[in-house]
Protein backbone atom coordinates (compact mmCIF):
# COMPACT_ATOMS: atom_id res chain seq x y z
CA UNK A 1 0.00 0.00 0.00
CA UNK A 2 1.56 3.23 -1.35
CA UNK A 3 0.97 6.52 1.04
CA UNK A 4 -1.82 8.39 -1.19
CA UNK A 5 -0.65 12.35 -1.29
CA UNK A 6 -3.62 15.04 -1.52
CA UNK A 7 -3.25 16.56 -4.49
CA UNK A 8 -4.35 19.78 -3.15
CA UNK A 9 -1.45 20.40 -1.10
CA UNK A 10 0.89 19.50 -3.65
CA UNK A 11 1.98 20.50 -7.43
CA UNK A 12 4.66 18.65 -9.62
CA UNK A 13 5.52 20.05 -12.69
CA UNK A 14 7.27 17.06 -15.36
CA UNK A 15 10.73 16.57 -16.43
CA UNK A 16 14.70 16.02 -15.86
CA UNK A 17 14.49 19.31 -13.87
CA UNK A 18 11.52 18.43 -11.90
CA UNK A 19 13.17 15.29 -10.65
CA UNK A 20 16.63 16.69 -9.85
CA UNK A 21 15.27 19.92 -8.15
CA UNK A 22 12.59 17.98 -6.21
CA UNK A 23 15.33 15.42 -4.84
CA UNK A 24 17.01 18.26 -3.56
CA UNK A 25 14.26 19.84 -1.90
CA UNK A 26 13.06 16.13 -0.06
CA UNK A 27 16.18 15.31 1.15
CA UNK A 28 17.05 19.43 2.58
CA UNK A 29 13.12 19.28 3.80
CA UNK A 30 14.11 15.78 5.45
CA UNK A 31 16.86 17.12 7.56
CA UNK A 32 14.52 20.42 8.61
CA UNK A 33 11.94 17.77 9.49
CA UNK A 34 14.13 15.32 11.64
CA UNK A 35 16.18 18.38 13.19
CA UNK A 36 12.83 21.15 13.79
CA UNK A 37 9.72 18.67 13.72
CA UNK A 38 6.69 19.48 11.21
CA UNK A 39 5.82 22.78 13.29
CA UNK A 40 9.42 24.16 13.76
CA UNK A 41 10.39 23.37 10.34
CA UNK A 42 9.37 26.53 7.93
CA UNK A 43 9.44 26.58 4.12
CA UNK A 44 12.21 29.23 4.27
CA UNK A 45 14.71 27.25 6.33
CA UNK A 46 14.37 24.52 3.89
CA UNK A 47 14.79 26.68 0.91
CA UNK A 48 17.80 28.13 2.85
CA UNK A 49 19.08 24.33 3.19
CA UNK A 50 18.52 23.49 -0.71
CA UNK A 51 19.97 26.61 -1.60
CA UNK A 52 16.87 27.06 -3.71
CA UNK A 53 15.02 30.23 -3.41
CA UNK A 54 12.05 30.07 -1.25
CA UNK A 55 9.30 30.93 -4.63
CA UNK A 56 10.76 27.13 -5.92
CA UNK A 57 10.19 25.06 -2.96
CA UNK A 58 6.12 26.72 -3.64
CA UNK A 59 6.30 26.07 -6.96
CA UNK A 60 6.64 22.23 -6.56
CA UNK A 61 5.32 21.88 -3.20
CA UNK A 62 2.39 24.25 -2.20
CA UNK A 63 2.39 24.56 1.26
CA UNK A 64 4.66 22.79 4.38
CA UNK A 65 2.14 19.97 4.44
CA UNK A 66 2.33 18.74 0.96
CA UNK A 67 5.95 19.15 1.42
CA UNK A 68 6.22 16.95 4.08
CA UNK A 69 3.33 14.84 3.04
CA UNK A 70 5.88 14.21 0.14
CA UNK A 71 8.64 12.63 2.61
CA UNK A 72 6.68 10.76 4.55
CA UNK A 73 5.39 9.30 1.14
CA UNK A 74 8.86 8.10 0.15
CA UNK A 75 9.39 6.34 3.62
CA UNK A 76 6.10 4.68 3.47
CA UNK A 77 6.90 3.39 -0.22
CA UNK A 78 10.21 1.82 0.91
CA UNK A 79 9.24 0.26 3.51
CA UNK A 80 5.70 -1.38 2.13
CA UNK A 81 6.98 -2.06 -1.45
CA UNK A 82 8.51 -5.49 0.15
CA UNK A 83 5.15 -6.59 1.62
CA UNK A 84 3.03 -5.32 -0.73
CA UNK A 85 2.89 -8.15 -3.32
CA UNK A 86 3.45 -11.32 -1.08
CA UNK A 87 1.20 -14.35 -1.68
CA UNK A 88 0.28 -17.44 0.20
CA UNK A 89 2.64 -19.06 -2.58
CA UNK A 90 5.86 -17.33 -1.45
CA UNK A 91 8.61 -18.59 0.86
CA UNK A 92 8.58 -17.16 3.75
CA UNK A 93 12.38 -17.34 4.41
CA UNK A 94 13.12 -15.39 1.26
CA UNK A 95 10.41 -12.75 2.24
CA UNK A 96 11.66 -12.57 5.74
CA UNK A 97 14.80 -12.62 4.92
CA UNK A 98 14.58 -9.97 2.38
CA UNK A 99 12.36 -7.63 4.22
CA UNK A 100 14.55 -7.41 7.42
CA UNK A 101 18.06 -6.58 5.41
CA UNK A 102 16.08 -4.14 3.63
CA UNK A 103 14.55 -2.17 6.32
CA UNK A 104 17.94 -2.76 8.39
CA UNK A 105 19.81 -1.17 5.20
CA UNK A 106 17.15 1.72 5.31
CA UNK A 107 17.30 1.91 8.69
CA UNK A 108 21.90 2.92 7.95
CA UNK A 109 21.02 4.63 4.71
CA UNK A 110 18.02 6.83 5.61
CA UNK A 111 17.78 7.31 9.49
CA UNK A 112 16.16 11.06 9.38
CA UNK A 113 13.46 9.77 6.87
CA UNK A 114 12.33 6.56 9.40
CA UNK A 115 12.67 9.04 12.89
CA UNK A 116 10.47 11.64 10.86
CA UNK A 117 7.99 8.82 10.77
CA UNK A 118 8.34 7.75 14.63
CA UNK A 119 7.94 11.33 15.58
CA UNK A 120 4.91 11.67 13.87
CA UNK A 121 3.72 8.66 15.50
CA UNK A 122 4.49 9.33 19.25
CA UNK A 123 2.74 12.65 18.62
CA UNK A 124 -0.29 10.91 17.82
CA UNK A 125 -0.13 10.82 13.80
CA UNK A 126 -1.71 14.64 13.72
CA UNK A 127 -0.69 14.52 9.96
CA UNK A 128 -1.48 11.36 8.74
CA UNK A 129 -5.29 10.69 9.87
CA UNK A 130 -6.24 9.66 6.07
CA UNK A 131 -3.26 7.24 5.85
CA UNK A 132 -4.70 5.47 8.76
CA UNK A 133 -7.91 5.48 7.59
CA UNK A 134 -9.84 1.94 6.12
CA UNK A 135 -7.13 1.65 3.44
CA UNK A 136 -4.63 0.77 5.55
CA UNK A 137 -6.54 -1.79 7.58
CA UNK A 138 -7.49 -3.60 4.60
CA UNK A 139 -3.61 -3.24 3.68
CA UNK A 140 -2.25 -4.53 6.98
CA UNK A 141 -5.11 -7.32 6.90
CA UNK A 142 -3.88 -8.55 3.63
CA UNK A 143 -0.74 -9.25 4.86
CA UNK A 144 -1.88 -11.35 7.82
CA UNK A 145 -3.83 -12.78 5.91
CA UNK A 146 -1.04 -14.70 4.02
CA UNK A 147 1.23 -15.21 7.24
CA UNK A 148 -2.05 -17.30 8.27
CA UNK A 149 -1.65 -19.23 5.18
CA UNK A 150 1.54 -19.82 5.78
CA UNK A 151 0.99 -21.17 8.91
CA UNK A 152 -2.08 -23.23 7.63
CA UNK A 153 0.09 -24.86 4.98
CA UNK A 154 2.73 -25.38 7.76
CA UNK A 155 5.56 -22.82 6.48
CA UNK A 156 5.25 -21.32 9.92
CA UNK A 157 4.78 -21.90 13.49
CA UNK A 158 0.64 -22.00 14.01
CA UNK A 159 1.53 -20.54 17.41
CA UNK A 160 2.79 -17.34 15.74
CA UNK A 161 0.47 -14.75 15.42
CA UNK A 162 0.85 -12.82 12.58
CA UNK A 163 -0.38 -9.13 13.68
CA UNK A 164 2.76 -9.60 16.87
CA UNK A 165 4.67 -10.69 14.18
CA UNK A 166 4.59 -7.36 11.69
CA UNK A 167 4.78 -5.13 15.16
CA UNK A 168 7.81 -7.15 16.19
CA UNK A 169 9.43 -6.95 12.00
CA UNK A 170 8.85 -3.30 12.33
CA UNK A 171 10.11 -2.52 15.55
CA UNK A 172 13.05 -4.68 15.52
CA UNK A 173 14.52 -2.75 12.09
CA UNK A 174 13.63 0.41 12.74
CA UNK A 175 15.50 0.33 16.08
CA UNK A 176 18.76 0.96 14.56
CA UNK A 177 17.07 4.48 13.14
CA UNK A 178 15.34 5.61 15.68
CA UNK A 179 17.36 5.25 18.90
CA UNK A 180 21.23 5.19 16.58
CA UNK A 181 21.97 7.25 19.27
CA UNK A 182 21.45 4.96 22.51
CA UNK A 183 22.97 1.90 20.44
CA UNK A 184 25.97 3.97 19.12
CA UNK A 185 26.64 4.60 23.61
CA UNK A 186 26.06 1.35 24.46
CA UNK A 187 28.44 0.13 21.71
CA UNK A 188 31.52 3.22 22.69
CA UNK A 189 30.95 3.96 18.50
CA UNK A 190 31.01 7.56 17.09
CA UNK A 191 28.71 6.14 14.13
CA UNK A 192 27.63 2.43 13.35
CA UNK A 193 29.41 1.00 11.11
CA UNK A 194 28.58 -1.69 7.67
CA UNK A 195 29.38 -4.58 10.19
CA UNK A 196 27.31 -3.10 12.51
CA UNK A 197 24.23 -3.26 10.42
CA UNK A 198 25.43 -6.70 9.08
CA UNK A 199 25.51 -8.59 12.65
CA UNK A 200 21.84 -6.60 13.29
CA UNK A 201 20.77 -8.21 10.46
CA UNK A 202 21.98 -11.41 10.72
CA UNK A 203 20.62 -11.88 14.38
CA UNK A 204 17.17 -10.65 13.85
CA UNK A 205 17.05 -12.77 10.22
CA UNK A 206 18.25 -15.84 12.49
CA UNK A 207 15.65 -15.36 15.94
CA UNK A 208 13.06 -14.32 13.97
CA UNK A 209 13.07 -17.12 11.57
CA UNK A 210 13.89 -19.62 13.93
CA UNK A 211 10.80 -18.05 16.28
CA UNK A 212 8.62 -18.73 13.22
CA UNK A 213 10.14 -22.45 12.82
CA UNK A 214 11.52 -21.18 9.21
CA UNK A 215 14.22 -23.48 8.09
CA UNK A 216 15.84 -23.49 4.90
Amino acid sequence: MLFKIDTETTSRPAGRIRQKNESIILRAAEIEFAAAGFKGASMNDIAQRAQLPKANIHYYFKNKLGLYMAVISDIIALWDSTLNAITPDDDPYEVLSHYIARKIRFSAENPLASRIFASELVNGAPNMKEYFREDYNLWFKGRTEVFRAWAEQGKIDAAVTPEHLIFLLWSSTQHYADFAVQIKAALGKEELDDADYQNATDTLTHIILKGCGITK
